[in-house]
């Protein structure tokens, strides 16, 4: 199996600005994606996804690589503590975000899996459960959204 880049396109009934903040502000990310969540979202700005409890689920680190409001919001994460995340031994996230009539269509890729070198069974189970991972997230962001909007 080619494991090369994980990509989902969904279109959303709001504006570029108002999807822009539900990508990159923690208060909304905890609404459709994590459990609980941090974000700095500037370049070079640290965050966390937290997937279940704190103590006995999932921490993700993550570190913010590029931000263009309301058009892009990129970071990498899945690297080793202590490390400074680079192409190579992270993967990077990005929220691709583009007007479309009265939406936005909203592109996320997820890329860097060729350069990691890991084992190829561990590649393989990391990259399905990212891929599943995006198919179930992307279509909340797409539900909160409206539910957002909706509410305003």
């Amino acid at each position: 199996m080619e494991h090369g880049t994980i990509e989902r396109e969904i279109h959303v009934d709001a504006s570029p600005e108002v999807v822009f903040e539900v990508v990159s502000s923690a208060e909304h990310i905890k609404e459709w994606w994590s459990d609980d969540a941090a974000c700095d979202p500037v370049p070079g700005g640290t965050g966390e996804l937290v997937f279940g409890n704190r103590q006995t689920g999932t921490v993700a680190a993550f570190t913010v690589v590029d931000v263009d409001p309301p058009r892009l919001f990129s970071f990498r994460w899945c690297y080793e503590t202590g490390e400074v995340p680079v192409a190579g031994n992270s993967l990077l996230v990005t929220f691709e975000l583009v007007a479309s009539g009265p939406g936005t269509t909203v592109r996320v890729s997820e890329s860097g899996w060729r350069e990691l070198g890991w084992e190829v069974a561990v590649l393989e189970d990391a990259y399905q459960d990212h891929s599943q991972g995006w198919g179930h997230f992307v279509p909340l962001l797409e539900g909160y959204v409206a539910r957002l909007v909706a509410a305003s």
